[in-house]
């Protein structure tokens, strides 16, 4: 990856979703805008608070789409992304830092 890009893989919980109640909601359906969490797969030299492996929260209107050895991927500049999951968090707090 060069400067300050990222490659992500989506997770799959954003393919179709299960409301609380029990109704599932396909891909298709139209929605609010609504973000999505992605999986940081590489990243440029550039990148400075991603890094391989974290989950990130960013706006699946923004992106670019690219196809590698049969599997899909997204490619994000660093300034798209939204939130990053903080693994490390206990229970405390969203476990998210902006």
């Amino acid at each position: 990856m060069l400067n300050d890009r990222l490659l992500v893989e989506l997770d799959g919980e954003a393919a179709e979703r299960r409301t609380g109640a029990g109704i599932l909601i396909p891909s298709t359906a139209a929605m609010g805008k609504r973000l999505a969490w992605a999986s940081v797969v590489a990243a440029g030299q550039h990148v400075r608070q991603v890094e391989v492996g974290d989950r990130v929260l960013f706006d699946p209107e923004d992106r670019a789409e690219v196809e590698l050895s049969g599997k899909t991927y997204l490619l994000l500049r660093e300034k798209d992304v939204h939130g990053v999951a903080d693994p490390r968090a206990a229970g405390e707090g969203t476990g998210l830092y902006l």
